[in-house]
């Protein structure tokens, strides 16, 4: 999965501020929800705050891990959760060497490695990795880039393979249209 570029030329504050800020405007685009503990944010929104949050914290590739987070949580899955964990982490990158078992992840989270990983299956082909941490992060790259996954939550899977149909279109244009719940007090935590 690449990262798409692009700047809207917008001037950005921290998330947590234009969070707590846009829930009160009219006409926001975020929304509180029947639960108070969640919001509702559109997903193109939601990319902006949480790469502008990233870029703040000087995380390298923030804007992709924005678009993989929130894949994820327009999927179904908990993308917030993982990356405040992930960011807690002090190892952020890995070298890629294969060895007679395939790629050794050493437990650095595949939130900082996806995009790395994606471009080392599209040029080396499918690959065993095993030690994996946060695995869910690879889904969006699989399935963008058409390759298969294994089962992204177990601690050893296979990557690469072809990939015959995408099952989260669906869920993807809904949440474009509608936009995504998302936990406030995760959100909030990313601008800290």
């Amino acid at each position: 999965m690449k990262d798409s570029g692009g700047e809207s030329g917008v001037n950005r504050v921290g998330c947590a501020v234009i969070v707590h800020l846009v829930k009160t405007l009219p006409g926001s685009n975020l929304a509180p929800t029947r639960d108070p503990f969640t919001m509702q944010i559109d997903t193109s929104t939601a990319v902006d705050q949480l790469t502008t949050a990233l870029t703040g914290k000087a995380v390298p590739g923030a804007e992709l891990i924005a678009q993989n987070t929130i894949w994820l949580e327009a999927c179904g899955y908990p993308g917030l959760k993982i990356l405040v964990e992930a960011l807690e982490d002090g190892i952020r990158d890995h070298k890629l060497v294969k060895d007679a078992l395939g790629l050794d992840l050493k437990n650095v989270s595949c939130v900082f490695l996806a995009d790395k990983l994606c471009d080392y299956v599209l040029k080396n082909g499918r690959i065993y990795l095993r030690n994996v941490r946060h695995g869910l992060y690879l889904l969006p790259a699989s399935v963008e880039s058409g390759y298969g996954i294994g089962c992204p939550v177990d601690p050893a899977f296979a990557l690469g393979g072809d990939r015959t149909k995408d099952p989260y279109v669906e869920k993807l244009a809904t949440a474009a249209k509608d936009g995504i719940v998302v936990d406030d007090a995760l959100w909030t935590s990313l601008a800290a």
